[in-house]
């Protein structure tokens, strides 16, 4: 345990001392004044490391600078506020005590010292420090396991498809949270492309396991059975997998899937609760409407699978509901925004969705935002 003793009186470094080595603390420093404190503390460094001090011990009254100034200068400082502070005063001034606690003093113990009351009031002390320090240590674990879900979780994501066929490419731009957002594509056959794009209820944690579970077999769902009304019924088994009836709410997700047949100019698509996805071909636009409720909520669902025709190339835009909500949920800045990436390459998709949100919302991200676009040739 590292401790420093501030005192202007030499006697008084002498005694609290000799009281806490007697008691096994070795790691003592001493200072004779606040300014020699800020120079151990080395108080206007930029650094941002831990400190390793655990405890000040400091005298109310001393020149030049307080007690009272000393403590608030260093409780300012990010690394240090944390750290507790005892004052050890001659004043018997309850305002003066309050004041100090006020000042973010943990503590304070009366002159002439008590050496029981001195060490009772340390030991508490470094008892709530090592509670701060375990929670924080706690917490920078969580982080950091957090961060690595979010880059397993973004591993998962599939990679632009550019063929001779068909191109889809997505923006994603994932909120400070693990994500709920997941899309996916495969190549079903020659000319069959299968393109999920689906929203995991809530954020954090859960949403992001239940979305990982799916994610592990969509590829095989998809590829084994193909029909997107079919898939859609066999996404529901697996949630319903996951459904206890201790609990009060079933996780469920909205999702659009789509199988697009290039050879046959088909489009076959379920919309399970999700914001339509816009077809664009030939001047026109297409909303894709047709499907069911969202995919978790019930153990049957009735899907109505809808199917497009077309003759010549088209784009399809597909998103999450984060895009609309951070432009207004204003239809009128979502069709300006899809003509706008319609005209423009995929590479400067994610600067024009950035700049549209910027334009519309000055809040602070609250969800996933992702867009999915498809174009075929």
């Amino acid at each position: 345990m590292s401790i420093i003793i501030v005192d202007d009186n030499a006697t008084n470094q002498i005694i609290i001392k000799a009281i806490l080595n007697k008691e096994g603390y070795e790691d003592l420093k001493i200072a004779s004044s606040a300014m020699e404190l800020y120079d151990l503390l080395d108080i206007d460094s930029e650094c941002t490391a831990e400190t390793n001090v655990d405890l000040i011990l400091m005298d109310m009254m001393m020149p030049e600078i307080d007690g009272l100034e000393a403590c608030k200068r260093i409780l300012q400082v990010e690394r240090f506020k944390d750290v507790p502070i005892i004052f050890v005063t001659a004043l018997g001034d309850s305002n003066k005590m309050a004041e100090a606690l006020d000042a973010g003093a943990s503590d304070y113990v009366m002159k002439p010292i008590n050496k029981m009351e001195l060490l009772a009031r340390i030991r508490s002390s470094l008892r709530l420090k090592q509670e701060i320090d375990w929670h924080k240590e706690r917490d920078k674990q969580m982080k950091a396991k957090l961060e690595l879900a979010k880059k397993v979780q973004r591993n998962v994501l599939s990679q632009p498809i550019n063929d001779d066929n068909i191109a889809v490419n997505a923006v994603y731009q994932p909120s400070s949270e693990l994500a709920g957002d997941f899309y996916a594509w495969y190549r079903i056959e020659e000319s069959r492309y299968g393109v999920i794009l689906l929203d995991m209820m809530g954020h954090g944690i859960s949403s992001s396991l239940v979305c990982m579970y799916i994610s592990s077999v969509l590829k095989d769902t998809i590829k084994r059975i193909t029909e997107p009304d079919l898939v859609m019924q066999e996404l529901n088994r697996y949630m319903n997998q996951l459904y206890k009836k201790e609990e009060l709410l079933n996780y469920y997700f909205t999702a659009i899937y789509l199988v697009l047949d290039t050879k046959n100019r088909i489009i076959e698509y379920v919309n399970a609760g999700h914001p339509p996805g816009k077809v664009l071909a030939g001047g026109q636009v297409t909303l894709l409407t047709e499907g069911c409720c969202a995919i978790g909520l019930f153990d049957r669902i009735e899907i109505q699978k809808g199917v497009i025709p077309y003759d010549e190339p088209m784009k399809i835009f597909l998103y999450t509901d984060g895009l609309s909500e951070s432009i207004g949920d204003d239809e009128a800045n979502l069709d300006s925004l899809i003509e706008h990436l319609a005209r423009e390459e995929p590479s400067e998709h994610a600067s024009i969705v950035s700049g549209f949100v910027s334009e519309y919302n000055n809040e602070i991200q609250k969800d996933d935002i992702c867009l999915v676009m498809i174009e075929t040739k």
